[in-house]
């Protein structure tokens, strides 16, 4: 850290302290050649998550844009507010855990309609039928075949 006076590397930290809520570290430092004090705040670098789109386009990560998706797929079935704020903070967090600067897409989509499976059948089908852009009633059914199926075998 150069001194704002007289430009010196040298310096000692003072005094340290939270900051703005607990988001920063303020620092009272000396320069060691002039004894001018000055202050620095340090913040945590956030770097966005940006989202890989099919196209190839980035975008980033948008936890309204998650809730939003859900909510369609979920419209006028019994899956409560709170179910899919904790589908979101759990899609969230196994995301963010991964360290990654970018994902794809897909696996957003795919870890939601995991998600949804669980809690409600016909908005995970809803969901799938967007998310895997069913060309017409043959792909529907196709999916609801292979969704009865591994339902019968999970039974045995």
């Amino acid at each position: 850290m150069r001194c704002p006076f007289c430009g010196n590397e040298d310096n000692k930290v003072v005094d340290s302290r939270p900051s703005r809520e607990g988001q920063a570290v303020r620092r009272r430092r000396e320069c060691i050649s002039c004894a001018k004090r000055f202050t620095t705040y340090e913040y945590v670098e956030k770097v966005p998550l940006m989202l890989i789109k099919k196209d190839g386009r980035r975008e980033p990560f948008s936890r309204e844009k998650l809730i939003t998706g859900i909510e369609l797929s979920c419209k006028k079935r019994p899956v409560s507010r709170e179910k899919i704020e904790k589908i979101v903070e759990k899609i969230e967090s196994e995301v963010i855990s991964l360290s990654k600067k970018e994902i794809p897409s897909h696996e957003i989509g795919e870890k939601i309609m995991i998600e949804l499976k669980k809690i409600d059948e016909i908005a995970y089908v809803r969901f799938a039928s967007v998310y895997k852009q069913f060309r017409d009633k043959d792909d529907f059914i196709k999916e609801l075949k292979n969704m009865f199926e591994k339902g019968e075998k999970k039974k045995k």
